[in-house]
């Protein structure tokens, strides 16, 4: 009976590639696919994961308990890192890994994969998560093991072994950064933006207009709080109220990000 294990992917390049390297290695692989708002075809993550050999697949809808009993709680709090970045990816991390834990003990394992490097807050949020509710956990992290990191060197290694390996995939050498999207933000790094002195270029943002081409003109808001917690969204321009926890988050995005708000620039710490 093959070892089973519960892989965290996203259908990108580097959990694709694990999957595969992980059923060659003879696992039996599970993907878990976490939806927290990013704007994906979770269909189409969901058949390419049986295609590079997963043995079942997971999707759990997570965005309105992500809202109500992480982001609402964090804004609660005020919990910003550095004085400045609002936890967009972070806060996401432990439901992901929580979750994560729930499906292990329902195929009965304590074998848990993630795709977080080996330098940056990631393996630790994950991995902490999965600790405190799995104590026993055995913890697969190919890019903190020495066979994983002989065989792949960086991007060039994995794009050829998802070639010969027939692994679809949507990536090239030439994408010059990576990015991570939920339903709080979405968030830029790597590749180019290593570079202190390279500035983000206007066609990388998805999610809010340039202060610069915002409209000449103010939208009007009244957010009620009730305990803490947003409840209730009004425009006063156009009249519209917004109440559901998931349809307010959703439509205070869209108004800050047509009104030139939300983007901030920063060198954040790692852990390591």
């Amino acid at each position: 009976m093959k070892t089973k294990i519960i892989l965290a992917y996203s259908g990108g390049l580097d959990t694709s590639v694990m999957m595969k390297w992980l059923v060659n290695k003879g696992y039996d692989v599970i993907a878990y696919v976490a939806d927290v708002g990013q704007k994906e075809d979770f269909e189409k993550i969901k058949d390419k994961a049986l295609k590079t050999g997963a043995s079942k697949v997971y999707v759990e809808d997570l965005k309105k308990e992500l809202i109500e009993k992480y982001i609402f709680q964090m804004l609660k709090a005020n919990a910003i890192y550095e004085g400045q970045y609002l936890l967009g990816t972070a806060i996401a991390r432990p439901i992901i890994a929580k979750k994560q834990v729930e499906i292990a003990k329902k195929e009965k394992t304590n074998i848990l994969g993630h795709g977080c490097t080996g330098k940056g807050n990631d393996q630790v949020r994950f991995e902490l998560t999965w600790m405190k509710f799995l104590p026993n956990v055995e913890i697969i992290s190919p890019w903190k093991e020495d066979d994983w990191l002989k065989k792949f060197k960086g991007r060039i290694d994995l794009i050829n072994y998802a070639k010969k390996e027939n692994i679809p995939i949507d990536v090239t050498l030439k994408k010059p950064y990576s990015t991570d999207e939920n339903l709080l933000h979405i968030s830029y790094e790597s590749g180019i933006l290593e570079d202190t002195s390279c500035k983000p270029q206007e066609e990388m943002f998805k999610l809010t207009k340039s202060p610069k081409s915002a409209p000449d003109k103010e939208t009007e808001i009244i957010i009620e709080f009730k305990k803490g917690i947003p409840v209730k969204v009004i425009n006063l321009t156009d009249k519209k109220e917004v109440t559901d926890s998931l349809k307010l988050l959703t439509y205070l995005n869209k108004i800050a990000g047509e009104n030139g708000i939300g983007r901030i620039d920063i060198v954040e710490n790692r852990f390591v």
